[in-house]
Formats: structure tokens, sequence, C-alpha cells
């Protein structure tokens, strides 16, 4: 066999993995419930407020204090729970919510849709490490870089045409139809789910003999323990900084360096949503060449590039270009950071290692999202992007001394014979 036609075939066996194709059909039905409710929402709340800021910030809120405060619980009884069923339930409860919320609203209760969003948000908290316990045990460690990739690809197309799906819904047939849509998504997701092979019951019975404190006792421990996961966690918390300065001052870099109006935000979210299915592509390719580590150094070095060069840029098009250079690499942080946490974390604790990661970009994000309007009071656009990329790189900085760390997780899968078809 040449070494041309191996890449190839890796691929066509990830993909006859009945596992891979389950959860990408699966994720195609959730990416498209998720934005079709987000920008229902959004829209809907900027109707019935009359564009009140307040209320408007007030779906980020719903949407990512969850991920700050469930998060290692979520994780902790993902690593007790029976992964399928969680997942599937999740999915189940997630379209009852939905539907729920559409009763409230015959009686004129538009808050509600506040719900919706909080309740879904709290139990991807539960299914998303469930999630990745299963990628862990039924996707060759070889493979899961390109597992991850493919799923990111699907991700990038949703981020290019999610918006435009979920406003046509919403303006042509209203919050109604926009909410019918997404409960119909999830439920849906949950059906496909029911594919995935059966959970392994006797080893969640023995799981449940320990108690829940002790689960969340060893889960820190076994961070504390892994100079890999600590070095992540410390990313995490860079970029997840990064990300929430570049969020709130994005808006100020169309009004005041490029001299366009709020309108053309959409642009640049457009451009680095084109990016981002690119990057998921080439992903794939890049994948089986580098390692995670170098993956990531890369990516957040470009990134870091980026944030200083759009605060300091007064040209559309060079802020496009740079918009499009920070997209294309998002995946590729994705894919890299996902990885690096499947291979290096034992399938017992991927759920509470999950748990102990995320709120550290989560809690960093926030933070920088709530500090980052007062603070352009005190310092320039151009010094508040500089801090950013000085975040970023420091990020990517902390990729050298793990660099040449090796996975543990290098062996063929047992349990991932019989998941071909």
């Amino acid at each position: 066999m040449t070494t041309q036609a191996r890449p190839q075939e890796r691929r066509s066996s990830l993909l006859r993995n009945r596992f891979v194709q389950t959860v990408l059909l699966s994720n195609m039905m959730l990416q498209l419930g998720i934005w079709v409710r987000n920008f229902a929402v959004l829209l809907f709340v900027s109707e019935q407020t009359n564009q009140d800021p307040v209320a408007i910030s007030l779906i980020s809120v719903v949407q990512f204090a969850p991920i700050f405060i469930f998060s290692f619980i979520g994780g902790t009884f993902a690593d007790r729970w029976r992964p399928k069923r969680t997942m599937v339930w999740c999915d189940l409860l997630s379209s009852i919510s939905v539907f729920v919320v559409l009763l409230t609203l015959m009686y004129q209760a538009w808050e509600a849709v506040y719900f919706a969003t909080f309740v879904s948000a709290v139990l991807s908290q539960f299914s998303q490490p469930s999630g990745m316990k299963l990628f862990k045990r039924y996707v060759e460690p070889e493979q899961q870089q390109s597992a991850m990739a493919m799923l990111q690809t699907l991700i990038g197309v949703f981020m290019v045409l999610g918006p435009a799906i979920g406003s046509l819904i919403y303006k042509g047939l209203g919050i109604e139809a926009s909410l019918v849509c997404t409960g119909a998504a999830f439920l849906l997701s949950a059906l496909v789910l029911i594919r995935l092979p059966k959970d392994d019951r006797e080893a969640a019975s023995a799981v449940q003999k320990r108690s829940f404190q002790d689960d969340l006792k060893d889960g820190f421990r076994y961070v504390m323990k892994s100079k890999v996961l600590l070095t992540l966690g410390g990313t995490f918390a860079f970029v997840g900084l990064a990300s929430g300065m570049a969020n709130t001052l994005g808006i100020f870099v169309v009004t005041e360096k490029l001299s366009k109006t709020e309108d053309f935000v959409q642009y640049m979210q457009m451009a680095n949503g084109a990016a981002v299915l690119v990057g998921g592509v080439c992903v794939a390719i890049l994948a089986r060449k580098w390692s995670p580590q170098q993956l990531l150094a890369v990516a957040l070095l470009a990134d870091a590039i980026g944030l200083v060069g759009t605060g300091f840029s007064t040209s559309v098009a060079l802020t496009l270009a740079l918009q499009f250079l920070m997209g294309f690499f998002f995946p590729i942080i994705q894919v890299a950071i996902s990885t690096m946490l499947l291979r290096w974390t034992a399938g017992d604790y991927i759920g509470r290692v999950n748990g102990v990661i995320m709120p550290m970009f989560t809690g960093a994000m926030v933070l920088m999202m709530a500090t980052s309007g007062p603070l352009l009071h005190v310092f320039t656009l151009e010094t508040l992007s500089i801090i950013a990329g000085t975040f970023m790189l420091l990020g990517g900085l902390l990729q050298l001394s793990i660099m040449k760390a090796k996975s543990p997780q290098l062996a063929p899968s047992t349990r991932s014979a019989g998941v071909e078809q």
C-alpha cells in the first residue's frame, strides 16, 4: 500500500465508524436547533424590549452562566451516569423545554424564551462530557484528532449558514415556528443517538457505589497531578481573557477604527465564519502531520497577531483579512484542545477533567467581557488590543513546556471493534 493511500483509508475507516456517523448526524440536528433558537430569541427579545441592552445582554448571561456554574457538577455526573442514556435524555429534555416555552407564549409570557436557552445550556454540561467519554471509547486514539476535525467542520458550516437560517425562519414565520423547529431538531437528535452502542451497565453500577464528594475531589486531584492538563487549564484561562476582550471591542473596531456603522459587524462575522469552514477542512489534513500541542501553539500565535492587527488597522480590507485569519485558526484551536483532553485523560475522568478546565475559559471570558467596557474609558483601543494579543500569545507560549510530551493513549482501543459497519 502506498503512503498516499493510507490517509484516504483512515478517513474511509473513520466514516464507517457507526459512532462517528451517529455523532455527526446528531450534531447536525443540534446545530440547526441551536442557531434557529439563538437568532429567534435574539430578534424576539430585541423586538419585545425595543432593543433594551440589558434584556439583550441577559441572553448571553443565560447562555454562559450555566457553563461556569454547572460544568464541574455536570462533568462529575457524566462520569457516574451511563453516557448514551445521558445524551439521549439531555436532548429529549431540551426538546420538551422548548415546547413548554412555546405553550407559555400563548399566555403572553415572552420572558419564558430565556428559560429555553438556560435549560439547554445546563443540559449541555451533562451531555457534552458524556459525548467526550464515548469519543474516547469508540474512536481509535490515532483517529481522534481527525474525528474532532470532522465535527469542527460541521460546526463551521453552521457558523456560516446558521445566522441566515435562523433569521430567515424567524422573519418569515415568527417565534412560534422557530421554537417548533428548534424543539423538533433537538428531538431528532435524541432519536438519532439511540443508534449509539449500548452502555456498559456494570461499569456504571460500580461507579455509583462511590460518593459524589469523593468523585469531585478525585477530579481535582487528577488534573493537579498532570502537567499537560494543568498547562491546558492555564491556556484556557489566557484564551478566555483574550476572547472576552475581543468580543467586547469588536463593535468599537468597526465604529472607531473603520468609521463604519454597527451593521458592518455582520461582514466581519461572515469573514470569520467562512474562514472557520475553511479551517475546519484544513485541520483534518494538519492533524495527521502535527501534534495537538504544535497546532495549538501556532494557532494561538496567529490569533495574537490577528487581535493586535485588528486593533490598529484602519483598512477595511486588512481588518477583514485579519478576521479571516483568526476564523481559520479557530477550529484548529478547538480540535487541538479536544484531542489533548482525550489523549491525556483516562476514560473514567473525562467528565470531571472537562468540568475543571472549562470554567477557567468561561470565567476568564465573562470577567473580561464585564471589564473591557470600563477599561476602554481608561486605555486606548490599540492598548487593549495589545493586551488581548498578549493574553493569546501567553497561552501559546505555555505549550512550549509540554511540546515534547508524549500521549499515554496511543494503544488501540479494545472497545472500538464492532462499531464499524
